[in-house]
Parts: C-alpha cells; sequence; structure tokens
C-alpha cells in the first residue's frame, strides 16, 4: 500500500510528498478524516490530488493512502431510481445515516447488498460466452430489465455453471466460468474506472428521433438517438427547464440526470417532480427509469468534474445493453470552471478566458462518448448514448471559449434567447438561430412514418416565419399600413406558428407534452389555412373577415386536443375546407 504525507494544501488541490509508487488517476484518501481524491498529476514523488470534499482542517504531515484503483463506479442492479453525488455515493443512503448534511470522509455502499433480485439464466452450461454476453436478467423496475453480462476483461469463456432461477443479492455468485488463465466466480457487479471509454464494436450512423414532446424540438431541429446537442443562454432564458422537460419526456429508455454545479433549488425541484410524474411511453413512474447525479453548486468544486465522468459512464453501462440512453448535463459551464480551477491552482498556463489550453479536447472527449453503436457481444445487440449538455456563458455571451469548443463537436444547436424569454415563450428557442445537423438523416425516418407531407409542411413554416423577420424590417421603415395582403397574412400566420405552435406550456397537463403525430397535425392544420388563405386572397377575399372567423380561434385551441382524440385534427381540416368553400367564396362573388 503506497502511503505518503502532505506537504500543501491549497483548496480541493493536495500535494503530497513519498508517492513515487503512486499511478496517475488512482484514488486516495487524504488526512486523518481519509478524505476521498484522485491523483492528477505526478512529478517524481510528489502527488498532487484533487480532492472531492472540502478540506479545511487537513494540515502538512496527515498521511495520504493511495487505493491502488482508478477512480471507478459500481455497476449492478439498484442503479435505476437511485440519487448520488459526483463520486457515486449514495445521497438517500448517507441522509439515513448522517442527517441532510454529508460529514467528511464518509462511504456508503453504492448498491443495496441485502435486498434479493429475481435472476433468470439466459445461458446453459458448456456454453461458450465472449465479453458483453447476456448471462442472465434481472427485472430492475417495471420499466427496465438489469441484463447481467460477462465482464469486458473476459474475452471468452465456457460457462462451467449458471445459476437456476431464483432470488439471489448482487454478491451471490451466479455464475463460474472457465478462461485460458483459470476459472472465474462471477456475481451481479462490476466496477468500471469512469474516464476508461467502454469499447464497442463499430458505431452507426443515427437515423432515428429522440422524441422530446417539445414542438419546437421535435418539428424543427430534431436530435436524433445517438446524437449531441448544446443549450446555451443567458441566466434566466429556460437552459434548466429544457432539460427537465427532456428529461421528463424523452422517449429514451433511460434517463441520466446530471446536476453539476448548479443551483440546489433547481435539483431539488428535479428530486421532488419525478417521483410523481408518469412516463407517457409507459404509464409507469418516471423514476423507475432515471438515475439522478447531483452535485450542486454548494458542494466542493472538484466534484463537478468527476460527476460528468460518473454520469457517462453508467450510461455506457446500459448502452451496452442494448437500451437508448439519455444523459442531461447541466450544465458543462460549472464543469469547465472547476477545470479552470484546478488549472490555476496546479500553476498550468491558461487559455483563453483563463480556462486551461486543454478545454476542447476535454469537452470533445466527452460528447465522443455519446453515439448509437453495435455493442460489444457475440449477438447482434444495439445502444445509444444522446448527450444534451446546457452552457451558461457569462452574460449570454455565445462567443464564450465553452460554447465554442462545445459547437465544434455537437451537431444540434438549441440558441436560447432572452427576448423570448421575458415575453413568457417557453421554450425559449430562436428558431432563426437554431440548428440541426440531423435533419437530412432523420428525413427518410419521418417520410416513412408520416409521409412526405410532414418534411414539406415544416420547410413550409420556417420559410413563413424567415419572411416574417424580413416584413418585420418593412414596417420598421414605412408601417404596417404600407403592406401588401398577401404580407399581412404572412404576419399573422407566422404569429399563429409562433403562439399556437411554438409556444408551450410545461404547466399545462395536455400541452407539456406532444406526441409527434400531434405536433404534425397541429403543424398540417395551420399550413392548410395558409394556402387557403393565399387562394383566397387572389380571389379578392376580405382578409379581415378571415381573420375575425372561428377558425383562427379552433387552431389556437388545438394544442388542448388529448392525445387519444386526434380524430378531432381531421374535423378541424374539414371545417377549415368548408368555411373557405362556403363562406370565403360567397363572399368573394357578393
Amino acid at each position: 500500500m503506497v502511503t505518503g504525507i502532505i506537504t500543501k494544501v491549497s483548496g480541493p488541490l493536495v500535494v503530497a510528498d513519498k508517492m513515487e509508487d503512486a499511478r496517475m488517476n488512482d484514488v486516495v484518501r487524504v488526512g486523518e478524516l481519509k478524505l476521498i481524491g484522485e491523483i492528477i498529476e505526478l512529478h517524481g514523488n510528489r502527488a498532487f490530488i484533487q480532492v472531492y470534499e472540502e478540506t479545511a482542517g487537513i494540515g502538512p504531515g496527515e498521511p495520504v493512502v493511495s487505493l491502488e484503483q482508478p477512480l471507478s463506479v459500481t455497476l449492478g442492479p439498484g442503479l435505476i431510481g437511485s440519487i448520488y453525488d459526483g463520486i457515486q455515493r449514495p445521497l438517500n443512503v448517507l441522509k439515513e445515516k448522517f442527517g441532510n448534511f454529508i460529514t467528511r470522509g464518509v462511504t456508503a455502499p453504492r448498491l443495496n447488498h441485502q435486498k434479493k433480485w429475481g435472476f433468470k439464466p439466459q445461458v446453459k452450461n458448456e456454453q461458450t460466452v465472449k465479453a458483453g454476453d447476456i448471462i442472465g436478467i434481472v427485472p430492475e423496475t417495471g420499466i427496465i430489465t438489469h441484463k447481467i453480462m460477462i465482464p469486458l476483461y473476459i474475452k471468452e469463456a465456457r460457462i462451467l455453471s449458471i445459476a437456476d432461477e431464483g432470488s439471489y443479492t448482487i454478491d451471490d455468485v451466479i455464475a463460474e466460468v472457465e478462461t485460458d488463465s483459470g476459472k472465474i466466480k462471477l456475481n451481479m457487479i462490476q466496477d468500471w474506472a469512469v474516464r476508461k471509454l467502454r469499447p464497442y464494436k463499430s458505431r452507426l450512423t443515427p437515423g432515428e428521433p429522440l422524441v422530446t414532446g417539445q414542438r419546437v424540438i421535435d418539428t424543427f431541429f430534431m436530435l436524433a438517438k445517438g446524437g449531441t446537442a448544446c443549450v446555451p443562454g443567458p441566466f434566466g432564458s429556460g437552459k434548466t427547464v429544457v432539460q427537465h422537460q427532456i428529461a421528463k419526456w424523452a422517449d429514451a429508455q433511460v434517463i441520466i440526470y446530471i446536476g453539476c454545479g448548479e443551483r440546489g433549488n433547481e435539483m431539488t425541484d428535479v428530486l421532488m417532480d419525478f417521483p410523481k410524474l408518469i412516463d407517457p411511453n409507459t404509464n409507469k413512474p418516471l423514476m423507475e427509469r432515471t438515475i439522478l447525479i447531483a452535485n450542486t453548486s454548494n458542494m466542493p468544486v472538484a466534484a463537478r468534474e468527476a460527476s460528468v465522468y460518473t454520469g457517462i459512464a453508467l450510461a455506457e453501462y446500459y448502452r451496452d445493453m442494448g437500451y437508448d440512453v439519455a444523459v442531461m448535463a447541466d450544465s458543462t459551464s460549472r464543469w469547465a470552471e472547476a477545470l479552470r480551477e484546478m488549472g490555476g491552482r496546479l500553476e498550468e498556463m491558461p487559455g483563453e478566458e483563463g480556462y486551461p489550453a486543454y478545454l476542447g479536447s476535454r469537452i470533445a472527449e466527452f460528447y465522443e462518448r455519446g453515439g448509437r453503436v453495435k455493442c460489444l457481444s457475440s449477438e447482434d445487440r444495439e445502444g445509444s448514448i444522446s448527450i444534451i449538455g446546457a452552457v451558461s456563458p457569462p452574460g449570454g455571451d455565445l462567443s464564450d471559449p465553452v460554447v465554442q469548443a462545445t459547437l465544434r463537436v455537437v451537431k444540434v444547436f438549441w440558441s436560447l434567447d432572452e427576448h423570448l424569454a421575458y415575453e413568457r415563450h417557453f421554450p425559449a428557442i430562436n428558431w432563426l438561430t437554431s440548428y440541426s445537423l440531423y435533419t437530412e438523416a432523420l428525413n427518410p425516418y419521418l417520410k416513412d412514418k408520416f409521409g412526405e407531407e410532414v418534411i414539406n409542411n415544416r420547410d413550409s413554416a420556417m420559410a413563413i416565419l424567415e419572411e416574417e423577420e424580413e416584413i418585420k424590417e418593412i414596417v420598421r421603415l414605412v408601417g404596417l399600413e404600407a403592406l401588401s395582403d398577401q404580407q399581412k397574412m404572412i404576419l399573422r400566420i407566422a404569429q399563429m406558428v409562433r403562439e399556437d405552435f411554438l409556444h408551450q406550456s410545461a404547466f399545462q397537463e395536455i400541452d407539456t407534452y406532444t406526441s409527434l403525430n400531434k405536433q404534425f397535425k397541429m403543424l398540417q392544420a395551420i399550413i392548410f389555412l395558409y394556402e387557403k388563405i393565399s387562394e383566397a386572397i387572389k380571389n379578392g377575399a376580405d382578409l379581415q373577415m378571415i381573420f375575425n372567423s372561428d377558425i383562427i380561434q379552433k387552431i389556437a385551441q388545438a394544442k388542448l386536443i388529448d392525445e387519444n382524440k386526434l380524430d378531432e385534427f381531421d374535423d378541424l381540416i374539414k371545417n377549415i375546407n368548408d368555411y373557405f368553400q362556403k363562406t370565403v367564396t360567397t363572399e368573394s362573388v357578393i
């Protein structure tokens, strides 16, 4: 066991001598309080240690003991529904043991070692298995079936024995395998270093959308399963609300929400709300598919950096089971600030805005761990990790190094606009500055599922919004009265797209989530109305009379049509058609 002596303490950075046998990234216990730390730099016999707890009271001369293993997560049944801190300490267990405040240096089992799980074997004796093969399944929740896999360090083995179907703890031996190096007994848990990428067979091209239930995202700026997205914006523009909504309603099978350096009250909202919510895709509680990692702004800054890696390591584990996983990182700016603080204490050469020179590569490494892959296994199994990272640039400045480094690697940019937020337009995603590079890749899926009309309607709606912006410039110069009927109609239809389609209430039971089918029917009704009005204008119809009709009000109320009553949209289209055939045509003739 490697034991050193503290020579210097500088906030979360501790320097220890006599550590010549230590290794990079090893976890250590620091001081008499046995605080948890990680070696991040080595110079001869000196180790520079990043401590994940408050270091007040620790001083030179106290011991540092290396655990001779890297910072790792424990993987196994019981992860779903858990609430961890940045280094995977179970906060609910710590609260039961020590109260509302975590005592420094304390630990608790990351998984429940007493609980018995129903195990069902999936292999037989004498069967040959490879790394990643599923040897048994456990019903972890009502939604998620936990798949017990051959550890990745076993390349190939023969099953000597497999447990019968029954109830076992995670420590019970469920299989014995024989490898070239000997016999190995397996239980339901594994450890994995958080900074180490879990291997896979091959990377696949994303081709299916991650449906979030948010109309501005799903219709205009789609994110693919296995894709990456960035949500930058100034304070108060709704970054956290957008991430909460996606975490609640996205059709990923597993959700991992990382509260990285955000305010405690925002994380409290998640902890209070999620247990009460029902997943629209399964009608089961959302917590039955969710893991929460809470590392709030009042927790030690160094643990922010670890929390992001902890979350993505858990995501890779469930991806390897064949699940679609969505990771919310709120926010990566706080993670970058932790890198900047540690870089300063290590006296590294600062880069732009004081961030370390390796900021871009660290951000890229994180987002590159997303993607849709063929899992490492002898069977054909696919899984995906979609990563949505919030960025909080100072003053909403999108030239901030964290924003720019993120935009270089992600393919979806949801640009939050403070002016939209002040106007109470949520989600406050600016439709003129946002983009998605997955649009072309996802178009074949939309054509196959919903028909080509949905793509045409989407493109028409975006063209209307862009034309509205041009007409507004004309209005500023010559006034509204100088516009033609066609231009006035564009302004009114654009307003309907913005207020009746893009605007969405997170607090209204029906409006908070909208299926793709309903989204496309809503947009179809607006575009159909647009086409009918355009035709009526050419025939000399009274534009104001059309705008004062009940049809406009019915479209405004369409967002409140229940998901089980989508046939009402067919009636709405029929009503629009009848109105223009009877009322508008009659008026034009008169």
